[in-house]
């Protein structure tokens, strides 16, 4: 893989580590002692914070800051604007910084633009969060979360469509046929573990959104 991609405005503090492949743009601060994996993308403005993890492939759109205490397993998506915490009650006269709280984002999850969470929880794998909620407990995996405050509306496939379960509480999701099935209340892929990566033919996207409703 080719070396990391560095905008000439963007400032890489010393001690700061990024992976093979991965390319910062305008106007971004990557902090000493902060990791940043393989094949990312991080956007215009973005901020990687002293202690911020990111794990490989991850991609971080326009104007979002990653805090210290913040840990993103591969494959996230962090969406224009998104907002993520590190401390719960923070006062400007009251300094907390070895007082961080832990937030984890795990693989394949999607935070959408302008959306906000709340320090200390867990975004389960593949959930995907909606533009603008505000989340303020754990995601389970494959949960589409919405709204302020945030609530599970159903489940997404990895693809992103919404899953409709039948009396056997199976799935298929519209774009790759792979199969999920829902036991006491948890969602995982029949066809797909999901650590794995998707193949070739799956990866890039061939239809929008909307033609899969008229299907």
């Amino acid at each position: 893989m080719d070396r990391a991609k560095i905008h000439p405005t963007a400032v890489v503090d010393e001690g700061a580590e990024i992976g093979d492949g991965t390319s910062v743009w305008h106007f971004a601060h990557i902090c000493s002692g902060s990791k940043i994996g393989e094949g990312c993308s991080l956007g215009q403005n973005v901020l990687v914070a002293n202690n911020a993890v990111l794990g490989n492939s991850v991609k971080v759109q326009n104007n979002v800051a990653i805090y210290g205490g913040i840990t993103i397993e591969d494959d996230v998506f962090l969406g224009p604007s998104c907002v993520l915490t590190n401390v719960t009650n923070p006062r400007s006269q009251v300094s907390r910084k070895t007082l961080y709280e832990n937030t984890l984002i795990r693989r394949g999850a999607t935070v959408g633009a302008n959306s906000t969470i709340v320090c200390g929880i867990i975004l389960g794998v593949y959930c995907f969060i909606g533009a603008g909620a505000v989340v303020t407990k754990d995601i389970p995996d494959y949960a589409l979360a919405v709204g302020n405050p945030c609530r599970i509306q159903g489940f997404m496939s990895r693809h992103g469509h919404r899953l409709k379960f039948d009396e056997d509480d199976v799935a298929v999701c519209p774009e790759s046929a792979y199969r999920y099935e829902k036991k006491d209340g948890v969602v995982s892929c029949v066809d797909l573990g999901e650590d794995d990566p998707l193949p070739s033919d799956l990866s890039i996207g061939t239809r929008n959104y909307d033609s899969f409703k008229k299907t």
